[in-house]
């Protein structure tokens, strides 16, 4: 196990630098951000020129990069436009997010995974084909009409929460935004329970442990449940850092100041030190839930040995 976490995270190191490179030359090398910051007035020459100077705009793009990945380590992901550390918007963005992200998971886990083992363990009865009905209805419907309408519904005509989130962003105040982000991939994760469950219902060691007289509940949650989440956790594993990164729609709608809002107006503004900073926090938040999501395939099935 050892062994192969090392040579996951080494494995890390490139498809870092790649997508970092990536993300790097799509922002910076697509229009003129001085330019941007001055809207339709043409800037003064020499403020120009002090600006790309001052924020390494001058030099070729390749040691641009360089020089930005090397302030990385250092904690320093340059200074937004408006003359603000991106450090700085990071410190407040990313709690708030992070506090929806988990809210959103922690729906999708209790939530779908209950109601796919219910309808996997009862297949073609009425209650899963109505669970399929409802994912099917939940997954057509767009995450900013859902918001709008239970915004509108629950926080304005019925009053029972406040129809935009605070500054602090509490987790009491985060729990609808949290369902309203989780409602797509819970409907996901309905189906994908649903489906394994009801293919190893018919596999050879649940037949066993029910020949040997274990109680219903422990083959279902010990053996049946336990072998069929993996696909679960597959898609757990991608969706924490989709929740991050494309909780935009929910954030607007509730104005929550989050990961969301400061990409909004970073790519609004062309801000692209605000974009880049965020991103690569990003591809680490995607990178590290892919490798726990390896580990944990080794908890789940014993089967599964990394060498």
């Amino acid at each position: 196990m050892g062994r192969y976490v090392i040579r996951r995270l080494l494995q890390m190191i490139p498809v870092f630098i790649g997508t970092t490179l990536l993300i790097f030359v799509m922002v910076y090398a697509i229009g003129d951000p001085v330019n941007a910051m001055f809207g339709d007035r043409a800037p003064d020459p020499a403020t120009a020129a002090q600006l790309r100077e001052e924020f390494d705009l001058d030099k070729p793009l390749w040691l641009q990069y360089l020089l930005y990945m090397g302030k990385i380590f250092t904690g320093d992901f340059g200074t937004a436009f408006n003359g603000q550390p991106v450090i700085d918007l990071m410190a407040n963005a990313f709690p708030i997010t992070v506090r929806l992200a988990v809210i959103a998971i922690v729906f999708e886990i209790l939530i779908g995974i209950t109601l796919g083992v219910l309808t996997g363990l009862r297949r073609g009865r009425p209650i899963d084909t109505s669970v399929l009905v409802l994912t099917l209805v939940v997954i057509s419907v767009p995450t900013f009409v859902t918001g709008t309408l239970g915004q509108y519904l629950i926080g304005v005509k019925w009053g029972w929460i406040a129809p935009a989130v605070s500054p602090a962003a509490t987790v009491d105040e985060l729990l609808f935004p949290g369902l309203v982000l989780a409602l797509v991939s819970l409907a996901y994760v309905t189906r994908l329970t649903r489906t394994s469950i009801a293919e190893n219902a018919r596999a050879d060691y649940v037949r066993t442990a029910v020949a040997k007289g274990l109680p219903r509940r422990r083959v279902t949650v010990r053996h049946l449940l336990r072998n069929s989440l993996i696909p679960v956790v597959t898609f757990l594993g991608t969706d924490l850092g989709n929740l991050m990164a494309g909780a935009l729609v929910t954030e607007r709608i509730f104005n929550i100041q989050g990961v969301g809002f400061q990409l909004f107006q970073g790519i609004v503004r062309q801000n692209s030190p605000t974009v880049v900073g965020f991103v690569t926090i990003l591809v680490v938040v995607f990178i590290v839930a892919n490798l726990l999501v390896d580990l944990l395939y080794a908890v789940l099935d014993p089967r599964i040995r990394y060498a």
